[in-house]
């Protein structure tokens, strides 16, 4: 099998199919997900929807899990270097206590900037879990119902690095928590991946609406 990617290609310009932006707004014939997306488990089909509020991916929840690697219903795209950046907005209104959202950068060391639901109050959150288990790094009270969420992975030079932002409004950026090591481990992929992800550790049922996933070249600096 061959592959029509030119010499040299940079950027999503350079491996278009492979990976892809998406603004979840589906035409009648469009295939649900492109092949660029891939689940992280075999996926619960009643747990995720793409026209129960159109022009959103929906995630809801419909068991407990302790952590999100446990989470059946992680939409995912490759990652790709030497610099790229993935971006998405979350309408967090549904959440329920004990559930988290986010955008992760994922492998079995993974991390993530997110939303945290707890007593009732949601709060913007940054987990590493560079030391096998996840460790809540940052947290900033949240309001809205509503946050667009930001990964840069830097792979030109080592350490490889995911860092973590968020913005309210979708133009200005603020960093959260700390840069997260990207280390490769035998029982996850080769490689990281960026991942749309909502799991319940409390109570099932809550719901989440991703807007958007954007993806762009560059990004990651130091």
């Amino acid at each position: 099998m061959t592959l029509d990617i030119p010499a040299g290609a940079q950027g999503v310009s350079g491996v278009s199919g492979i990976v892809a932006s998406d603004e979840f707004d589906r035409q009648p014939g469009d295939p649900a997900l492109p092949l660029a997306w891939q689940w992280n488990h075999n996926p619960e089909p009643r747990d995720w929807s793409l026209t129960k509020r159109p022009g959103y991916l929906s995630l809801t929840t419909s068991r407990i899990v302790a952590s999100l690697l446990e989470a059946r219903n992680t939409l995912t795209q490759r990652t790709f270097g030497p610099r790229s950046s993935a971006t998405t907005s979350i309408d967090v209104s549904g959440m329920k206590d004990g559930d988290w959202a986010g955008l992760t950068a994922l492998q079995k060391h993974y991390g993530f900037v997110g939303v945290r639901m707890s007593d009732g109050a949601k709060s913007l959150v940054m987990v590493s879990a560079d030391a096998d288990k996840p460790e809540e790094i940052a947290s900033v009270p949240l309001t809205g119902k509503t946050v667009h969420l930001k990964v840069d992975c830097d792979f030109e030079s080592a350490p490889e690095l995911a860092r973590f932002s968020y913005s309210l409004d979708g133009k200005s950026w603020t960093p959260i928590g700390r840069p997260s090591r990207m280390a490769y481990t035998i029982p996850h992929f080769m490689g990281y991946r960026y991942g749309l992800f909502y799991y319940s550790t409390k109570t099932a049922g809550g719901r989440v609406d991703f807007d958007y996933y954007r993806i762009e070249p560059g990004g990651g600096s130091r």
